[in-house]
């Protein structure tokens, strides 16, 4: 449900977060990872010859719902440094454990298998996917209960 943005005093139009983008070095190897291991639906993918790349949409609902995971692909560009400043993606998932098993299974890596965070109580785990990004899978019971 979008809400109401604040900037100090002022108060903005009503704002939703759209998307998130993923820079990524083999667009078809990134869309089989977040469809076929993370369950996200291909919801549209586009070619920019001109600009030689690639955009692909990928989420758990439709783009007029829901926040989405933007792919962008650079023809000329096989792989990206991850940098120090990016951090994770996060899902919420009702069991961690079985949402982990389910991960493995389909050929994802759990670099962090499901416990509590350091100094808190939320469950958490952390898989990765095919460039490295880290993605956090938080079980949604245990966030609420540390709420």
């Amino acid at each position: 449900m979008p809400g109401l943005a604040t900037m100090g005093a002022l108060r903005c139009w009503l704002v939703r977060l759209l998307h998130v983008m993923l820079r990524v070095g083999d667009l078809d190897r990134s869309i089989a990872f977040y469809t076929d291991v993370l369950g996200m639906t291909l919801l549209r993918r586009k070619d920019y010859q001109e600009g030689r790349f690639t955009l692909a949409f990928l989420g758990y609902g439709p783009e007029s719902e829901t926040t989405v995971l933007e792919l962008t692909h650079n023809w000329d560009t096989p792989s990206y440094e991850l940098g120090t400043a990016y951090g994770h993606l996060a899902l919420g998932v009702d069991d961690i454990h079985g949402a982990c098993a389910h991960i493995t299974e389909r050929g994802g890596r759990v670099v962090r298998p499901p416990g509590p965070m350091k100094h808190g109580s939320t469950v958490i785990a952390f898989i990765e996917d095919p460039d490295g990004y880290k993605v956090e899978v938080i079980q949604l019971s245990s966030r609420q209960q540390a709420a």
